[in-house]
């Protein structure tokens, strides 16, 4: 996943309100938004070639989301799915903070990844954390508008401060958060001047490429959109939208949602 917006303590009826968009080749084998067979509390696409996933939650309420770090110029790579880190995490039963502390330790067998871990089972008070193998140690989020792409939390690519600021401005506007609202920002692929691009090594064209929320080229490109929001009642919803090679327009179905209650998955 390539970028991930986070509302963690903003909204009176919603404490979280998560916004997701995944990048990949479309050649990539994936399994859409399902409950797992194998671990029926967790619902999450999969990743068909590594195992893993990009985004999950249960019905306890343990979250969990992952993106690349990117740099082409990093010499070596790890030989772990840095997907698998979210399986783990959501079939796990340590707190966040612990499993990141824990992840610390083996953290140089993946390449650049970030990763957010949440327990939102007491929804007026999620605690989310956030880990990177390129940072410098376990972060608890502080409550505001979060957001993260290929880089660490929170720095200001355009794309990243755009949807911040396109996320903030719905809630403000909203009594009710509009789920397809959400989506929709999802789905924008304005480009930014090439003077406010960052230079992560792979080329100008290629950031051009990879500048928008929404990305679409030949091979490779936004393959999902996801949608959370958690309310101050524990109720859940969480929703997918799947796309083909083509751009946004290229919707292989509607937006498919999930809705069920933290209260289901409490001991």
């Amino acid at each position: 996943m390539c970028l991930l917006l986070l509302a963690h303590e903003v909204h009176p009826a919603y404490p979280l309100v998560l916004l997701a968009n995944r990048d990949e080749f479309y050649a990539r084998p994936t399994a859409p938004l399902a409950y797992w067979s194998h671990e029926p509390a967790v619902l999450a696409g999969r990743d068909l070639k590594a195992g893993g996933s990009w985004l999950g939650i249960t019905w306890g309420g343990r979250l969990a989301a992952v993106t690349n770090y990117r740099e082409p110029r990093a010499s070596g790579s790890g030989s772990r799915s840095r997907g698998q880190l979210v399986s783990d995490f959501l079939t796990s039963r340590a707190d966040p903070g612990t499993f990141l502390e824990r992840l610390g330790s083996t953290a140089a067998a993946y390449r650049g990844f970030n990763l957010i871990v949440g327990d939102i089972g007491t929804p007026a008070s999620p605690t989310l954390c956030y880990f990177s193998n390129r940072g410098s140690g376990v972060v608890k989020l502080t409550a505001g508008i979060h957001g993260l792409s290929n880089h660490l939390l929170d720095t200001p690519w355009p794309k990243v401060s755009r949807g911040m600021a396109g996320l903030a401005g719905l809630l403000q506007a909203e009594d009710e958060p509009q789920p397809e609202q959400l989506m929709e920002l999802l789905r924008d692929t304005t480009r930014p001047p090439d003077d406010e691009l960052p230079d992560t090594g792979v080329g100008l064209d290629w950031e051009r490429v990879l500048s928008p929320l929404f990305i679409a080229s030949e091979a490779y490109g936004t393959r999902s959109s996801s949608v959370i929001l958690v309310s101050a009642a524990g109720e859940v919803i969480f929703g997918e939208r799947t796309y083909a090679a083509g751009g946004p327009d290229a919707s292989r179905y509607q937006a498919r949602w999930q809705r069920f209650s933290l209260e289901q998955g409490r001991d």
